[in-house]
């Protein structure tokens, strides 16, 4: 979708931004421009829409040079959505959000209709907020129009640059999270531009790590923070990348212990029993088809009545996650829930426990995989749930 071949950016008094930039972009990907201030993450972002010229190389959109393109209808065709948002202050939510498809010479009942539709998606009632005036909106509010305004002609391509830094840290990564939603349904081929880390990794397919107008790393977050490619690069990630890891590290069914089980409908005396058998002394209560209902302690099996069965003292589950989600979420379920493992479900259905010495194989797995270039499954090693 978007192809570098060796673009160079150099100012008249002799300041490099960008040297020799070779990489591509695939179509659907969501690709995270992260470094420091002045490293020329959003000099790349702005040649993309020639807001900037390169100085030299070539610069492909959809298999075509940019350079011989007409720039105003180049950016008609790419989203753009800045940390300023940039909203027209004279014009409502609604119109503010159907100004390209009118640059476009779409009729203006077909532009309001995209407009609206685009606010919906977004998460923003267009009755209510379409007749608004940027300065009646909360700056969450206007960040989530300018993500609309870039979709509303329904380009390929999007340019964030810094989209969600200039909110409060809640607000952020509620933004942070429905631009990923939204991102699985529209699948556009994103450039993002941030200088944090963190966000880098949580949002991208890949991570171009940039050092002085060059890039140091272009790889997935996780070979990124598991195998940095130069000491800057490990550097910038900090100390703290295994932590950091754990955000793009997925939970996954190999990963899984098998607990004792007890069947909802079994009476409570004979899961007492085979419990004591197994020296267990909790189980994991599953329905007829495996779905899970909770867990229930040997304790109170022991010490129900005859005619109990083990759904009448089942206890809910507190500490769960979806299979695929990733290890730090299991692992502050755990912390909240004060749990020593998270069950995992694909839907409702019961696949196992992640205990902490699980989830921390299965990180080792993860980056022992990355750096010999083999499957997770494929990595062996002494674990310490074996020990």
């Amino acid at each position: 979708m978007i192809r570098f071949e060796q673009v160079s950016k150099v100012y008249p008094d002799g300041t490099a931004a960008v040297d020799g930039l070779s990489f591509e972009v695939r179509e659907g990907e969501l690709v995270t421009l992260v470094g420091p201030s002045g490293c020329g993450k959003t000099t790349t972002m702005m040649m993309v829409n020639r807001l900037i010229e390169p100085t030299s190389g070539h610069i492909f959109v959809d298999g075509e040079d940019i350079g011989d393109l007409d720039p105003v209808r180049l950016r008609r065709r790419i989203g753009y959505v800045i940390q300023q948002v940039g909203l027209f202050p004279h014009r409502t939510v609604l119109d503010n959000t159907a100004t390209v498809p009118t640059l476009l010479g779409w009729k203006r009942a077909k532009a309001r209709e995209r407009a609206a539709e685009l606010l919906d998606l977004v998460g923003l009632d267009p009755a209510t907020y379409g007749p608004r005036y940027p300065a009646q909106l909360s700056g969450g509010q206007r960040q989530r129009v300018g993500v609309a305004r870039a979709l509303a002609a329904d380009p390929p391509l999007l340019l964030m640059d810094e989209p969600f830094a200039a909110v409060d840290p809640v607000v952020r990564e509620r933004l942070q999270n429905e631009f990923l939603s939204l991102q699985a349904t529209v699948r556009k081929t994103v450039l993002f531009v941030t200088h944090d880390i963190e966000e880098a990794v949580r949002m991208g397919d890949r991570i171009a790590v940039y050092g002085n107008g060059r890039i140091e790393q272009y790889d997935t977050p996780a070979a990124v923070l598991g195998a940095p490619a130069t000491p800057y690069v490990a550097r910038f990630v900090g100390a703290d990348r295994g932590l950091k890891r754990l955000s793009v590290t997925a939970v996954e069914a190999a990963d899984l212990e098998e607990p004792p089980v007890a069947r909802l409908a079994e009476p409570a005396g004979d899961a007492a029993v085979r419990l004591r058998a197994e020296g267990a002394r909790w189980a994991v209560v599953l329905g007829a088809g495996g779905e899970l209902h909770g867990w229930v302690s040997a304790e109170a099996l022991a010490s129900a009545g005859e005619r109990a069965v083990v759904g009448d003292l089942a206890r809910r589950m507190e500490a769960w996650v979806p299979v695929g989600s990733p290890l730090k979420q299991a692992f502050s379920e755990m912390l909240q829930q004060d749990a020593g493992w998270v069950a995992v479900l694909d839907g409702a259905r019961f696949l196992g426990v992640l205990t902490p010495a699980k989830l921390h194989e299965a990180l080792r797995r993860s980056v022992d995989a990355d750096a010999r270039g083999i499957a997770r499954g494929e990595v062996a090693f002494d674990s310490v749930a074996d020990a």
